[in-house]
């Protein structure tokens, strides 16, 4: 059997073998862990590895560091035809002139605190805008040639000059054509200048945006402009007239690049405000000693009626909120959503030798490959926040700016030699036995002899705290892993490059939790209360290993002839639990079934079923619904003692005597109340159907199972009768008395008697 067939059959059978351990009980049947998608594989750590928003993982670009500069921020880069680096830096200003091995030579030095934006021409001349209040500065390397019998200076400095000053308080971008002309996208009025190469310049277009944020030319000649405010993208043709190809939901255009078909790819990032065309802003400056931080929108505040205090330097992007979108505009201007991240804000956009479309993004700085709509591969982590701008490199790669720290990186046109990626540690929250493992690969069998696969196991969860070593994992031979049973797990996979390349799609980590027994965690008993039945949702699927399970509480009804139970159970292997409940009596040994088979965690049943007396109940749960019989566990769990009383209490000897004259007579009522089993609460009487009245015991204190009562009562004097009954010879007077237990179950007595 070829190898390709023999990995083919072992992704086929995803199973574990029969496992002989007497230390393990079989719990619900084996379980996986699988990692495939985008969200799941960015919790791991990836080396030389991309990851595809699809799922699965590849190797990266060739990727590493050429230079890192004293300076805080790269703003832009350029680079010449030599592969020379040109990088616009701020905290402090400096333009640096970076070779390809990464040597580094500051060749300007402003009194600005930025410098934003460099460009360099076909001739090595490199020009530099600096904000705020900048200029454009036209840099000229020292000559090449020495004078005839003088010695090369190589630390021959470069020399500065002005080369144009738009009077505006912000430069933000600059770009240069075919002819050598310079275009200038200004900020505080939304101006964009061109500069002829004799520095002849002219207005060439105004916005009613505040900045005009970065600039681009299309293959036609026309310039294309990203605005900040409205988030608008605009085509200006060289005469200077101007039209809105798109206006991006989102606030401030961040970058712009165009391909050769003549598509427009815009990044946007910033909440945009409703009905906000226009934007008053007092924009905020920045002093040396507190240099702006990257990773949001300019910051805006309402225009102030007097001059503002200068604090932070307003960077690309500062402030921005609800993440950033790239968006594709057609050459025949139809507009659509290409990208979108909550998280990351896109600073830079560029192509790598394919003709892919990459985004340079922070705060977390990364790079990524556009595949399509909403299909993209993460492929680089750089060390540093930001990716701040791309600029070609030799060979087909691409040089990329990074800050926070100010770094030059390099993006190779080849894939890395070798990736390593290493998953997010695994709790299984049991100890487990790890079986094999299932690793789907794209690609033929040589593709497949290209990757190799290793595993660890502990029982805490840093790895680096006694773990067991990385172990390979044969994928040509059973794809065991030799793991020790343990909590958790760990796998890494490393990728060679190979043509194809491997693909790692898929990775599924079979394991058998060691059966535990379920917990009884509480019981709560309620006489006098009658649980409703919860619906159950059909269907519905139960929560995933180490996800925790939420029973709605089932609704309680008052009921003083019913007794509610309701328990709490977990079960760490989230086996399906069964339950039992059982009762018994004050000075009872044995337990008595009261209902068994119960898969709802609570029951109601008639109080009457029990004789008066105390008593406590027992709640066994069984995992026996995911277990073979006679492999399942227990547990139990006894409440707390209640008491059960449903016998009212007895009323008896009662009588009642009229005392006193015809004026001011009295009822005299004597009566005692007792019950089997609980003391006496209360007792009230009523005359003639009048208001019940609270009567006190003898002694006062109801604290007995018996009672006895004397108290009087004033008979209430009759009204005078009508004439037809003035014969009447005596008043007939009805006494009720009624006596509550503890239990508040009802006695009522009643006696009558004839006034004479």
């Amino acid at each position: 059997m070829t190898l390709a067939r023999k990995t083919l059959a072992l992704l086929s059978a995803l199973t574990l073998s029969t496992f002989a351990l007497s230390t393990f009980a079989p719990a619900e049947g084996t379980r996986t862990w699988e990692q495939s998608k985008f969200e799941e594989l960015t919790k791991g750590t990836a080396k030389g590895i991309a990851l595809r928003s699809e799922g699965g993982l590849e190797l990266a670009p060739a990727f590493k560091s050429l230079a890192t500069t004293p300076s805080t921020y790269i703003w832009s880069i350029a680079s010449d035809s030599a592969g020379n680096i040109y990088a616009a830096a701020g905290s402090p200003a400096r333009v640096y002139r970076i070779t390809p091995d990464g040597q580094t030579t500051t060749i300007f030095e402003p009194q600005e605190l930025q410098v934003q934006t460099v460009v360099v021409d076909k001739s090595g001349i490199v020009y530099a805008a600096t904000a705020p209040d900048g200029k454009v500065y036209r840099l000229e390397p020292p000559r090449l040639e020495p004078a005839k019998g003088a010695k090369a200076n190589p630390k021959a400095s470069w020399s500065a000059s002005t080369y144009f000053d738009p009077g505006s308080k912000y430069i933000w971008d600059i770009v240069l054509d075919n002819a050598g002309a310079l275009y200038v996208a200004t900020g505080d009025h939304g101006e964009i200048y061109k500069v002829s190469p004799n520095r002849q310049h002219s207005l060439l277009f105004k916005s009613d945006e505040v900045h005009i944020r970065v600039l681009a030319l299309d293959p036609k000649g026309n310039l294309i402009a990203g605005s900040d405010g409205s988030g608008l993208v605009y085509r200006i043709a060289p005469n200077g007239e101007a039209f809105v190809l798109y206006s991006a939901p989102k606030k401030e255009i961040t970058a712009l690049a165009i391909d050769g078909a003549g598509n427009i790819y815009a990044a946007a990032v910033g909440e945009k405000r409703p009905g906000a065309t226009t934007p008053q802003m007092g924009i905020i400056l920045a002093s040396p000693q507190n240099p702006p931080a990257l990773g949001g929108n300019i910051s805006i505040t309402p225009a102030p009626a007097v001059p503002m205090m200068t604090t932070p330097f307003p960077a690309p992007g500062l402030g921005a909120t609800g993440g950033s979108e790239i968006y594709r505009i057609a050459p025949d201007g139809a507009p659509s959503r290409l990208w979108s991240s909550r998280e990351d804000l896109v600073y830079a956009l560029g192509f790598d030798q394919h003709g892919r479309l990459l985004a340079g993004t922070g705060n977390r700085g990364h790079i990524f490959a556009i595949n399509g709509v909403d299909d993209f591969t993460d492929l680089i982590k750089a060390s540093a926040t930001q990716i701040t701008a791309f600029a070609a490199a030799p060979g087909g790669g691409l040089y990329a700016s990074g800050s926070n720290l100010g770094k030059i990186f390099i993006l190779g046109s080849r894939l890395e030699s070798e990736g390593t990626y290493e998953s997010d540690v695994f709790d299984a929250r049991v100890f487990s036995l790890w079986g094999r493992a299932g690793v789907r690969i794209s690609g033929n069998s040589a593709a497949n002899s290209n990757l190799e696969f290793y595993a660890r196991s502990g029982n805490v969860d840093n790895p680096d705290r006694n773990w067991s070593p990385w172990t390979p994992v044969d994928l040509a031979a059973g794809s065991e892993l030799k793991v020790p049973p343990a909590r958790f797990v760990q796998w890494k996979s490393v990728l060679h490059a190979a043509n194809p390349a491997a693909r790692l799609d898929a990775v599924l980590l079979n394991y058998l939790p060691k059966n535990v027994a379920p917990e009884v965690d509480d019981i709560t008993v309620q006489p006098g209360f009658h649980y409703q039945p919860v619906p159950h949702v059909t269907g519905s699927e139960p929560p995933a290993p180490g996800q925790p399970r939420f029973d709605p509480p089932p609704p309680a009804v008052r009921d003083r002839d019913s007794i509610g139970i309701r328990w709490q159970a977990h079960d760490d292997n989230d086996d399906q639990l069964v339950y039992s409940v059982y009762y018994r009596g004050d000075g009872e040994s044995r337990w008595l079934l009261l209902k068994t088979n119960l898969g709802d965690r609570y029951y109601s049943f008639d109080a009457s079923l029990l004789p008066d007396g105390g008593y406590t109940v027992k709640v066994v749960a069984s995992d026996a619904p995911s277990h073979s019989p006679g492999e399942a566990l227990y547990a139990e769990r006894v409440s707390s003692r209640f008491e059960v009383d449903t016998t009212a209490p007895v009323i008896a000897n009662l009588t009642a005597t009229l005392d006193g004259k015809q004026i001011g007579k009295q009822l005299h009522v004597r009566f005692r109340a007792s019950d089997s089993f609980s003391p006496i609460k209360r007792a009230e009487y009523s005359l003639d159907g009048g208001e019940w009245q609270f009567i006190e015991p003898v002694g006062q204190l109801s604290d007995s199972k018996t009672e006895d009562y004397d108290f009087r009562a004033a008979v209430p004097q009759p009204e005078a009768a009508p004439a037809p009954m003035a014969d009447t010879t005596g008043n007939d007077h009805v006494v009720v008395v009624r006596s509550y237990d503890r239990f508040d179950n009802l006695a009522t007595a009643k006696t009558v008697i004839r006034e004479k």
